[in-house]
């Protein structure tokens, strides 16, 4: 089994929402696990519902309990499934399953992604609603590598890579936080979008490739025109080269790139079919 080096600490967030769908990251992640020899922490939490004025009505007061009550059911339920699949896998699982108001939530994930070296979770398509997600909180707030699994992704692999590169600071971050899957990879592709005067010449990738070999690692570079359609483009690219895993930085901020890249961070976390490996 191939084996990911420098990797120790990997976080699964399980956020439920009440629909009581199987998590893929779940899966995903304790594979994860398993190829980086990592300690896997499942944080496995439900939102509590806390309406204040609730309490003024003895049914709605019972309502609301008796959604708290399910919901914590599907955590716990949630929580032994993960130490099951953890054992299964022969993974070192540690799982919490606690149920927190969405602030609390937000927190105590946040706590702990800090301090693991990559963080998994499910594609959530609300993440880039104004209402925001967990899913979101972690991408921008986190400063940890987060991988994003879609729907139907729950094995792990990173034999084929691609690298979404705009020499932005959060490619870049990116590009260091993936560097043990890029070295464990037999193909990577970087994939960049040039034809831009706001966007730097490095930013066509051979000086990324460049740099890459010192790693031993050896990339081929796929230079595209950039344009308005460039999240779409980047997944029909994925999907030709067959890409395990898809490397890409979020938000940059120069207005002109914030239009060409900003929307491909909307567009894929929305819309990916092939795991994202996101830093901010």
């Amino acid at each position: 089994m191939l084996k990911i080096a420098n990797i120790k600490n990997v976080l699964i967030a399980l956020n439920e929402d009440g629909d009581g769908r199987p998590s893929d990251a779940l899966s995903y992640g304790l594979a994860l696990g398993k190829a980086t020899d990592a300690h896997v922490s499942v944080q496995a939490a439900s939102v509590k519902l806390d309406i204040p004025s609730a309490h003024r009505s003895a049914v709605v007061a019972s309502l609301v309990h008796q959604e708290n009550r399910r919901l914590q059911e599907l955590t716990r339920r949630i929580a032994e499934n993960s130490r099951a699949e953890g054992a299964m896998a022969g993974v070192i699982c540690e799982v919490d399953a606690p149920q927190l108001t969405y602030v609390e939530l937000k927190a105590a994930a946040l706590a702990q992604a800090r301090v693991n070296d990559v963080v998994v979770v499910d594609a959530d398509p609300s993440a880039m609603t104004v209402d925001g997600g967990l899913l979101r909180a972690l991408v921008f707030e986190s400063g940890r590598p987060v991988v994003v699994v879609p729907r139907g992704s729950d094995t792990f692999a990173c034999d084929r890579i691609v690298v979404a590169w705009d020499a932005s600071a959060a490619a870049a971050r990116a590009v260091a936080a993936a560097l043990p899957f890029l070295k464990a990879a037999t193909s990577v592709e970087i994939v960049c979008y040039v034809g831009d005067k706001d966007v730097p010449r490095s930013a066509a990738g051979a000086d990324l490739a460049v740099a890459l070999v010192r790693h031993g690692i050896n990339a081929t570079v796929n230079e595209l025109p950039a344009g308005n359609d460039v999240g779409t483009r980047l997944r029909g690219q994925a999907g030709i080269y067959r890409a395990d895993l898809i490397v890409m930085g979020a938000f940059v901020h120069s207005p002109i790139r914030e239009w060409i890249f900003g929307g491909v961070t909307q567009e894929m976390l929305k819309n990916s079919a092939t795991p994202l490996l996101v830093a901010r």
